[in-house]
């Protein structure tokens, strides 16, 4: 099931499910896109609303999924077009936002050759919540550098408070999963703050989406292709089978340290391509898809300060 958040023209934001034409869209098309720059999913949304016990908070409703997860896929409210709807970043007000440093082993590479070690463990940075954006908000290159990059990173849902969880029990902690682009302003990691976290949290810099697609709709989500094009062109393309700690074990790391809550998002890392070792900045105009597997695609216009 896809569960989106989405409005109509000026009205307020609801819960819906994504039901698409043809789910072939959600694979990545060979061209290096699957559908045209510019263009949606080919689909409609059914408003959930007149469900009972649905509410108005998708995070909220996470930690009931399962008990409602029938009535929500036989609901048959008011349905839209995909093309006539706003969508917006399906976890309203997460609690956290969490990424993972180098976690692929060719992103790793590729660090290594500019002289950055590979962590020897798990290396992880808040990204703050105010910088989530929609799945197709712009991104905003910051006033304050020209350094600004993208990294495609598959997104983790946690779906019920999860403290002390065995990598073998994770999975049934995830909610779903979303495409992330864990926008990153280069200059302000490490050289201009001695931490990720400013670096990685600029507003608008954190879009999300298109839509949850819960857990059960992925057969297996340590093994998705990825791949993210600027302006058409493919910058990154890999699978998820290369990160060097999966999302189970990421998931049992940090439930060591703290809760994990309903609707907390886990960035679990990027493969290579980024821009940095090339110095091949995102500029006003750029248009970046970032597109998973199983999941759809997002697709942000990035935009100057003062546009």
């Amino acid at each position: 099931m896809r569960i989106a958040r989405f409005s109509v023209g000026s009205g307020p934001v609801r819960i819906g499910r994504v039901d698409l034409h043809d789910d072939a869209e959600l694979a990545l098309g060979g061209d290096g896109t699957g559908v045209p720059a510019g263009t949606r999913a080919s689909g409609t949304v059914v408003d959930l609303s007149g469900v009972p016990g649905v509410g108005d908070s998708v995070r909220e409703l996470l930690p009931r999924l399962a008990e409602l997860g029938p009535a929500l896929t036989a609901a048959e409210g008011e349905r839209f077009d995909l093309a006539e709807v706003t969508l917006h970043a399906p976890i309203d007000s997460p609690r956290k936002f969490l990424g993972i440093g180098m976690n692929y082993k060719e992103h790793a590479a590729e660090a290594a050759l500019a002289g950055i070690p590979t962590p020897t463990s798990q290396m992880w940075f808040n990204k703050q919540v105010s910088c989530l954006n929609d799945p197709y908000g712009d991104i905003v290159r910051p006033r304050v550098s020209e350094q600004l990059d993208y990294e495609i990173e598959l997104g983790v849902v946690i779906g019920r408070a999860a403290k002390d969880v065995s990598v073998e029990d994770a999975r049934s902690y995830i909610a779903g999963y979303v495409v992330t682009n864990d926008v990153s302003v280069r200059d302000w990691l490490q050289k201009l703050s001695p931490t990720f976290t400013l670096g990685k949290s600029f507003d608008t810099h954190g879009p999300v989406g298109p839509w949850l697609t819960t857990d059960d709709a992925i057969a297996d989500p340590l093994d998705l292709g990825l791949r993210l094009t600027v302006n058409g062109e493919v910058r990154q393309e890999h699978r998820t089978n290369d990160m060097i700690y999966n999302a189970y074990e990421q998931i049992a790391y940090l439930s060591q340290v703290f809760t994990l809550e309903p609707g907390d998002i886990l960035a679990t890392g990027t493969p290579a391509g980024i821009g940095a070792p090339t110095q091949n900045w995102l500029v006003p105009g750029d248009v970046v898809r970032a597109q998973i597997e199983g999941l759809g695609f997002i697709e942000n216009t990035v935009v100057n300060w003062d546009a």
